[in-house]
């Protein structure tokens, strides 16, 4: 792996992680694109999410050190919000961990990739469709107002996201709104979400493959602190653009760019197999 395709990966990284397009999906799509497949790529893609998450730490720091004091207070509005993650946290948690193997053997490819974002797609438009029908206010407008029934089924909600391609900001902020959660509060309860589940792959994934990663001749150190670098810094612009978007606008619009991708890759996939120039 080259500085500059670490670099866009991190870019890749950066850009997709809170948007729900599946950061995921488009690492192993662009990885492939690049001739970057295997067991110590698919880590380095997992690793380099620690660079969108020091994004959410820092645009979030009032929201992550109130969770914080939750540990020493946990009566606190901190220890009710760091009740609300961990509850959210362990279905996928434990889900992960039982399935990991068979995720990575299955899953991690354009195909599983192009039928997920194919399936997620169509499923948001849908929603919206349905959500604008309705036009109900929103039950819960803050963070603070979610209740622990719905941590848990935001949480239940993320296990889609174990699939590559469905996205796990795109299931967490869709469960959200279907729970009654406002726009803006299921994005930052998403948002807030990342970091125990995301920070806890990314350890997994780099505890297992640390030498190979390190001290291999494939990734190497120079390549992953660029990878970080340049997800913290796309992800930190990426994510106020959303927020600003997402309260205007809703989902429909990443529906439609997911079914058209979707779309494109298995018709390419299918024109590969059939082996067409």
């Amino acid at each position: 792996m080259t500085i500059l395709q670490a670099a866009i990966l991190g870019a890749v990284e950066g850009l997709t992680e809170f948007l729900p397009i599946s950061s995921t999906g488009h690492l192993i799509l662009a990885a492939h694109a690049m001739g970057l497949v295997g067991g110590v790529m698919n880590a380095f893609e997992i690793v380099i999410q620690a660079g969108a998450l020091l994004a959410v730490v820092w645009l979030y720091r009032a929201r992550v050190l109130q969770v914080l004091t939750g540990l020493v207070r946990p009566r606190s509005g901190g220890g009710r919000l760091l009740l609300k993650l961990l509850i959210a946290f362990l279905p996928a948690a434990i889900l992960g961990l039982a399935l990991h193997h068979k995720i990575e053997e299955h899953l991690f490819g354009p195909r599983p990739v192009a039928i997920a974002l194919l399936a997620g797609g169509i499923v948001m438009v849908l929603f919206e469709r349905w959500r604008r029908s309705r036009g109900r206010a929103p039950r819960y407008e803050s963070v603070d107002a979610i209740p622990l029934s719905a941590a848990l089924w935001i949480g239940l909600f993320q296990c889609a996201s174990l699939w590559p391609g469905m996205s796990r900001s795109m299931v967490t902020i869709l469960g959200g709104l279907i729970l009654g959660c406002s726009a803006l509060a299921a994005a930052e309860f998403s948002f807030l979400l990342a970091l125990p589940t995301l920070g806890a792959a990314t350890l997994f994934d780099f505890v297992k493959h640390r030498d190979s990663l390190l001290h291999g001749n494939e990734v190497g150190t120079a390549a992953i602190v660029t990878g970080l670098v340049v997800a913290a810094v796309v992800a930190a612009i990426a994510i106020r653009t959303f927020l600003r978007y997402l309260t205007r606008h809703g989902l429909a619009v990443f529906g439609w760019y997911r079914i058209a991708l979707g779309v494109v890759l298995l018709l390419l996939l299918g024109h590969h197999a059939m082996g067409l120039p």
